[in-house]
């Protein structure tokens, strides 16, 4: 039987889990609740509900020619930080299929359709770092704010597909403040990168649907990106 300080403790990574697969905070957190009345006591707790938000969701790969779970895969190992044998238990696969169906869908991510990108970082390096990542996983980067006055030009002047922010501005504001602001006017996917993002998933107020650990890779950028544009419903072929 998990206990529920068990439940509670893995809670934040589940949330974070289930809003990248959907697209959504809402409906992540629906997800969620769904789950845990029905966990395999066969795994421990945080593995535990994976597994059972995999099995509520499989259905996202059904594009007809690709394979199931690709997207999962590249989720609970690169947004997780789950390991491909764990990844391979919540999945119900084998780890050499788990692995091969990852490929696969990594494969077709790296090759998914590019979009406008407005980037949101105070610090200069670390903002033509991610004017690289972006550009590697061949999305355009239309601007890049340095404060939230800048960023709300930008994306008024400029439209994005996609706004990739940071959370701390220093002393030009707040990230987040400066999304909520675009977001009054604007519908644009957003991906939050912080070195904490437990800290944002606190179940109080509006939560972002995409949260990157800082550092990040390219893969992980493109799989967050793919994620963000398509809300979690186009299927990997």
């Amino acid at each position: 039987m998990i206990s529920a300080a068990e439940l509670i403790a893995v809670l934040p990574y589940a949330r974070r889990y289930a809003r990248a697969l959907t697209g959504s905070q809402a409906e992540g957190d629906a997800l969620v609740a769904r789950a845990i009345p029905d966990l395999s006591e066969a795994l421990p707790p945080k593995l535990a509900l994976y597994a059972r938000i995999t099995q509520l969701t499989e259905n996202l790969e059904a594009s007809g020619r690709g394979r199931p779970l690709g997207r999962h895969l590249l989720l609970l190992t690169s947004l997780e930080e789950i390991s491909m044998a764990d990844a391979a238990l919540i999945t119900g696969l084998d780890e050499t299929e788990a692995a091969d169906r990852a490929a696969e869908a990594r494969a077709f991510v790296k090759a998914a359709s590019a979009t406008d990108v407005l980037i949101i970082e105070d610090e200069p390096v670390i903002a033509m770092d991610l004017r690289m990542l972006v550009q590697g996983c061949g999305h355009r980067v239309v601007g890049i704010a340095a404060t939230e006055i800048e960023a709300v030009r930008l994306a008024s002047e400029k439209g994005a597909g996609l706004i990739l922010a940071d959370i701390n501005l220093g002393r030009g504001g707040n990230g987040i403040q400066a999304v909520r602001r675009i977001l009054q006017t604007l519908d644009i996917p957003v991906i939050f990168v912080t070195a904490y993002p437990e800290q944002l998933l606190t179940a109080e107020g509006i939560e972002p649907a995409f949260v990157m650990r800082k550092p990040f890779d390219p893969v992980t950028l493109a799989i967050f990106t793919y994620q963000a544009i398509t809300a979690g419903r186009v299927p990997l072929h």
